[in-house]
């Protein structure tokens, strides 16, 4: 039976206000109904005004127990590998410090003004500054230690620790002084400086890398001899951090020696004094591999005449003679070729101690 108002057919298939028109937003197809998701609630959770409709299943609580360990597994591996590429790639790494650098060397003869005093090697030093000095490898003394902002105490220590060490192989230890055997020296220096070290001692020149006595101190076994008296040493080492990665140690010590000519008897010594300013650097690599390098050295030695060619061997005048300074070697300012590094001072007198 048609309701009041209807036309005896029904409405037309199609016209505003027909059923089918009516509910079509809310007519579910059947790949809807298949995807619906069924839950049914408790009775508590039904009475709860306040409980949502669907209870949402998180995906990983889908994902089955083999599965979960699988992907953490996974996430792990992820992350841990993009650590390490981030260590090696890192744009703020620090850099390696360049190579060693060549030593530069300076060695500056002294003239005595008059005489060279003479006697035996006991006298000469009671009477000297040299005689509060200490002797030997103890007369090489390091500083307090204290780290840097970047280098542990430790570390500091090291450096100190191996610029005394090259101290006394190269200016205190026999051997080396007295013209021998120089490995111990050797053995220290960083690689990259070898081939100038070897270079200085096979063919000495006095063109402000290639000397000897730049790198360690040295008399001629033909014409000087060394008196068995230890060595008389004073000075002091002092410490920079020049950067994260690099220390600097600067050594500046005084040498004094009891030499006379070779053949001479003992009581015709003489003293030779040695001041020697060295810097050396050490980065992390040296510090690890007990090397040292040299980056430069100042020498200040005498008695000695000014022409004296200190290249191989220092070149002591001995007691009784006066400095022949007539083979100084001119200096012309107008040469544009290689640097003359030849120079000279005066040796100050020193003050004689009471007897």
């Amino acid at each position: 039976m048609e309701g009041p108002g209807d036309p005896p057919e029904g409405q037309p298939d199609g016209a505003p206000g027909s059923g089918d028109e009516e509910y079509r937003s809310v007519v579910f197809d059947e790949s809807f109904v298949r995807a619906a998701r069924l839950q049914e609630f408790s009775a508590r959770e039904r009475m709860d005004d306040h409980a949502p409709a669907v209870r949402t299943r998180h995906v990983w609580a889908r994902l089955g127990a083999s599965r979960q360990l699988l992907l953490l597994v996974l996430l792990i591996a992820l992350a841990f590998g993009t650590a390490v590429y981030m260590g090696l790639r890192h744009p703020y790494k620090e850099p390696r410090p360049p190579s060693a650098e060549p030593l530069r060397t300076a060695v500056v003869p002294l003239a005595p003004r008059g005489t060279v005093p003479g006697g035996t090697a006991g006298e000469l030093l009671a009477h000297s500054p040299a005689a509060r000095f200490r002797q030997g490898p103890d007369a090489v003394v390091l500083p307090a230690v204290r780290r840097t902002r970047n280098f542990s105490e430790a570390l500091v220590m090291t450096a100190l620790a191996t610029a005394k060490e090259y101290t006394v192989k190269s200016a205190v230890e026999r051997s080396v002084i007295t013209g021998g055997d120089d490995r111990a020296v050797r053995l220290l220096l960083t690689p990259d400086q070898l081939e100038q070290y070897d270079r200085s001692l096979d063919r000495p020149a006095d063109d402000g890398q290639h000397a000897a006595t730049g790198w360690l101190v040295r008399f001629d076994p033909a014409r000087t001899v060394v008196d068995d008296t230890p060595v008389r040493a004073d000075g002091a080492f002092s410490v920079t951090e020049v950067s994260p990665a690099v220390l600097e140690v600067s050594a500046d010590h005084t040498f004094v020696y009891a030499v006379r000519p070779a053949g001479a008897p003992a009581d015709a010594s003489s003293l030779f004094t040695v001041r020697r300013i060295v810097h050396f650097r050490f980065d992390r690599d040296d510090l690890r591999d007990h090397h040292v390098q040299v980056l430069q050295s100042t020498v200040e030695a005498g008695p000695e005449s000014c022409g004296a060619d200190d290249a191989a061997y220092l070149q002591p005048l001995a007691a009784g003679r006066t400095a022949d300074n007539a083979h100084q070697p001119a200096t012309d300012p107008y040469a544009t070729g290689r640097q003359a590094t030849a120079l000279c001072g005066v040796l100050a007198p020193a003050p004689r101690r009471a007897p």
